[in-house]
């Protein structure tokens, strides 16, 4: 593991809330059971995915959102046709279809995604752009490669927290993806992600964090009530208005900016997410 990579202090026995219904099980399985069915469906279709309507993409996502419990809510304004760069911070695996029912998208995921069991399979053949997060050296061509599909009118989702984080806090945004919005000359469009449980409170739950297995985030998501995944569209930010990749990033995460996942805080980081983080 590259020492550069960036790290979120939150673990699934500190952060993560849970169900310990036993009548969770079953509506659990059977949840688990159409999610299934769904990416199975959507694997057969990958043949013809460039044909398939942006609007059936959105709306199959959302299926997939509703059969794993969770119902989803988008509001702000719709996200702009052409190259695009959309941005989110990154909590959980739900992120990818909620952020593809915003605007479906190529998304920028971390090798490791290859290796899940049907959702791997999905991804690969869907046209992810897998970045080796331990490859420095790797990255100006993923960083090229996006430019070039922005500039060809394509839209790229990416996660530049570089890890989860729990949904309490929040990592900084790296700005090493915002460089290919910039050479593409594309808008940036960041959302916000936020999971409740109901209307108000906001859940843990579905966080994919520290050394959680994806098979117990499933698991843990098909089990709980009430789940509610938002996803907020924020102004767009459009090319030209930041001379460089540091102030497009800082730009982009706004007022969501919190003091963890710097480095350089140091001490005052560990003291802020302990006060916002831990349950």
């Amino acid at each position: 593991m590259s020492v550069w990579l960036p790290v979120a202090p939150c673990t699934p026995g500190a952060c993560v809330q849970r169900a310990r219904t036993a009548a969770a099980v079953p509506r659990a399985v059977l949840r688990l059971t159409a999610v299934a069915a769904l990416l199975l469906a959507g694997i057969a279709l990958l043949p013809v995915g460039g044909r398939v309507p942006a609007a059936l993409v959105r709306r199959w996502c959302r299926w997939i959102m509703r059969a794993a419990g969770v119902r989803v809510r988008v509001t702000g304004a719709a996200a702009p046709a052409g190259g695009l760069l959309l941005v989110a911070p990154h909590v959980s695996w739900l992120d990818i279809p909620l952020l593809a029912a915003v605007r479906p998208a190529r998304m920028v995921a971390k090798t490791e995604v290859r290796h899940w069991p049907v959702a791997g399979a999905l991804a690969a053949r869907g046209g992810v752009l897998f970045i080796e997060r331990d490859r420095l050296r790797a990255l100006p061509d993923t960083v090229a490669r996006m430019a070039r599909l922005l500039a060809g009118g394509a839209a790229v989702t990416a996660f530049p927290e570089g890890s989860t984080w729990c949904g309490r806090a929040r990592g900084t945004y790296r700005r090493a993806v915002f460089q290919a919005a910039l050479d593409a000359g594309v808008p940036v469009q960041p959302v916000r992600i936020r999971y409740l449980t109901g209307e108000r409170a906001l859940s843990t739950t579905p966080a994919f964090v520290g050394e959680d297995t994806l098979l117990a985030s499933l698991w843990r998501v098909a089990s709980a009530r009430g789940l509610v995944a938002e996803a907020h569209v924020l102004p767009v930010i459009a090319p030209g208005t930041h001379a460089d990749r540091r102030a497009l990033a800082r730009a982009a995460q706004g007022p969501a900016r919190t003091t963890g996942g710097d480095r350089r805080a140091g001490h005052r980081e560990t003291a802020h997410w302990k006060s916002t983080c831990v349950l």
